[in-house]
């Protein structure tokens, strides 16, 4: 068998990858395209199996069935030193006796590089740390030693770095900081990152497509956009950011457009992003897709009245309102702070209105409050 560790490149193929535990089934019958060099996240919530698939990418884990390719090269069954892979964990995983210099050499070093310095000083530089390179780890800060267990694995040029939650045990400014910089790194390096989190900002921070997991199999995959804008099920409408869900019925189409009857009012809603499979439809709209004015005001798009403010948070950047509506369902609305729209209060009477084409519409069979329950913790 050849050594993958060297020769394998190319896109990551997931086949009908499968992993039981003896009667659970982690990880049901996936396959997917990771593409090479990209930013890829598995995003879902805990026990969804985007750990178990990390886990049998890297080697860790051996699938009940199914394979693991990367480029031409099967890897399905190979140890994790054989593979072209490298991962970084929450952890960090340094070795506590070794300098910063050392615990970034050791890969090199044990595959026989005898000239280690220039591969070293290039990496302490790309993660900004060539000052710390004599220290020991227990001198560095969460933040820099997530930087160095970065530095370590990359210094291999692995065709795969594999990323299992590496910003969980940052706070919440420093993780901000380190998305943005593990994006700019990834970019530079020009390795496939293989992202694993439960964190939905992270993922749409940094990835290029994003693949929502629930149960063992995908839900949705793309790119952050068009997750967030056009979610194909109310488990990804809701675990990526917060949606309204209204029910309606499809009356009639006008063109590229569904009119759809919802509590007595009439709204448009763009056919290609209905993913209804008959007239029953769940209508979906951001939060911060709606516009608030008091009751009366003339408002144009689609237009819903009888609001009542049942409650108001004020959060810097935007409000929120909680808006209860005569069917007593309360709809989330996100308004800018920024003086376009006069303060409204608890008990005041509203009228929520929002352009047609930020609508979305899901099959109406759907329980509308899948995935809101999913709780964000690690598997």
């Amino acid at each position: 068998m050849t050594d993958a560790s060297t020769s394998a490149h190319g896109d990551v193929i997931l086949s009908h990858l499968t992993k039981s535990f003896g009667d659970f089934v982690a990880v049901d019958d996936l396959s997917l395209v990771i593409p090479e060099g990209s930013f890829f996240a598995l995003l879902g919530p805990s026990g969804c199996g985007k750990t178990t698939t990390l886990r049998m990418i890297a080697g860790l884990e051996e699938p009940t069935s199914g394979t693991i390719n990367i480029g031409k090269t099967d890897i399905t069954y190979q140890k994790p030193y054989q593979r072209p892979v490298n991962t970084v964990f929450q952890n960090y995983a340094l070795f506590p006796h070794l300098s910063i210099f050392e615990n970034i050499a050791f890969g090199l070093r044990r595959r026989g590089i005898k000239d280690v310095k220039e591969q070293v000083d290039k990496v302490l530089n790309l993660v900004e740390l060539p000052h710390l390179a004599e220290r020991k780890p227990n001198q560095l800060s969460g933040g820099q030693q997530q930087r160095i267990a970065l530095a370590r694995a990359i210094v291999n040029r692995p065709a795969l770095l594999l990323l299992d939650e590496p910003l969980g045990a940052l706070d919440l400014k420093l993780r901000r900081q380190m998305q943005i910089e593990l994006k700019w790194i990834q970019t530079e390096v020009g390795l496939t990152f293989v992202h694993v989190t439960h964190d939905q900002e992270e993922a749409m921070t940094m990835a290029d497509t994003i693949a929502v997991m629930n149960e063992g199999q995908i839900e949705q995959m793309g790119s952050p956009a068009d997750l967030y804008d056009n979610p194909e099920t109310a488990f990804v409408a809701n675990f990526l950011g917060q949606s309204n869900l209204i029910k309606g019925l499809i009356e009639s189409s006008d063109g590229g457009s569904n009119i759809v009857s919802i509590f007595g009012h009439k709204i448009s809603m763009p056919k290609s992003r209905s993913h209804a499979e008959d007239a029953s439809v769940l209508v979906g709209v951001r939060p911060e897709k709606f516009r608030i004015q008091p009751a009366g005001t003339q408002m144009s798009g689609n237009i819903l009245n009888g609001g009542v403010i049942s409650d108001v948070s004020y959060i810097g950047v935007s409000t929120q309102y909680q808006v209860e509506m005569p069917w007593k369902q309360e709809l989330m609305v996100f308004e800018q702070n920024d003086d376009g729209v006069p303060p409204l209060s608890k008990g005041d009477a509203v009228t929520l209105s929002w352009e047609p084409i930020f609508t979305f519409g899901l099959d109406g069979k759907e329980d509308a409050s899948a995935g809101s329950e999913a709780h964000p913790d690690e598997d």
